[in-house]
């Protein structure tokens, strides 16, 4: 069965106490088929050449500072796909690095738990060799021909991302800052009109780009998933909408 492709707001690993976030993504899990493997792509893996990370099991990375002890004791032992990684090899028109030690980063594992909590599908994750957005999108058309085989590509990033904007000591769902209510509502109109040129220049074209993404990182996922289902684009809906703390954690699926 081909496998849909996601793109979502993976949160930090506070995600874990929002019973809301974290309902609407175990719900959306239940209403897809089970993959044979997960490969997923974070905004917190930048390397180039594009790297594939640890192919058997190994520790989680716990990419994140400052945060209380009890978010550095989650474990998610989910199976290696070293198969996977064989096949990603043979896709891409490049040389792909491997790094056997590096385990799934938050960007991964926070979503993963909630959505499979089982652990028992294999995951791969594979790095960002760049954020041009153009460059993403060549990418996931490389990688969509895994979807006929199963493979739930992920892209985990944000949807708005300015942590200076941030303040966790008010209400999660208190009312965003325009520059994230505009960038988000621009984002959801072009995601789901399939304006994939607009997207691609978004740092131009999308309101408040800057302020949304001063940094374009959790924003580039989107174009590997994008990338993906470009060549045979059918039905995306946003599947979680809202916001967080003021960042957008839209996420969106392609079928």
């Amino acid at each position: 069965m081909t496998q849909p492709v996601l793109y979502l707001s993976h949160g930090a690993p506070p995600l874990a106490d929002d019973g809301l976030w974290t309902g609407q993504l175990a719900a959306w899990s239940a209403e897809l088929a089970k993959p044979t493997a997960i490969l997923i792509v974070s905004a917190h893996w930048e390397a180039a050449p594009l790297t594939i990370g640890a192919t058997e099991t190994v520790p989680l990375t716990y990419d994140f500072w400052g945060f209380p002890e009890r978010y550095y004791q989650v474990e998610y032992a989910a199976p290696g796909a070293p198969e996977l990684a064989a096949k990603i090899r043979k896709l891409m028109p490049t040389p792909v690095a491997q790094d056997p030690g590096r385990g799934l980063d938050h960007g991964a594992y926070v979503p993963l738990v909630e959505m499979f909590p089982d652990a028992d599908v294999p995951v791969l994750q594979i790095s960002m060799p760049t954020l041009d957005p153009a460059a993403l999108v060549a990418i996931g058309r490389r990688l969509a021909p895994l979807r006929d085989e199963g493979v739930l590509i992920i892209g985990s990033g944000f949807f708005t991302h300015n942590l200076t904007g941030l303040n966790m000591s008010r209400d999660p769902a208190h009312t965003p800052p325009a520059w994230s209510s505009e960038f988000d509502d621009w984002g959801d109109r072009a995601v789901a009109g399939h304006d994939i040129d607009a997207l691609v220049d978004f740092e131009r074209k999308a309101p408040a780009a800057r302020l949304a993404h001063p940094r374009t990182e959790h924003f580039a996922p989107l174009f590997v998933a994008l990338g993906a289902t470009v060549d045979s684009p059918g039905e995306r809906r946003a599947v979680i909408d809202g916001f967080w703390y003021g960042l957008s954690k839209r996420s969106w699926q392609f079928s």
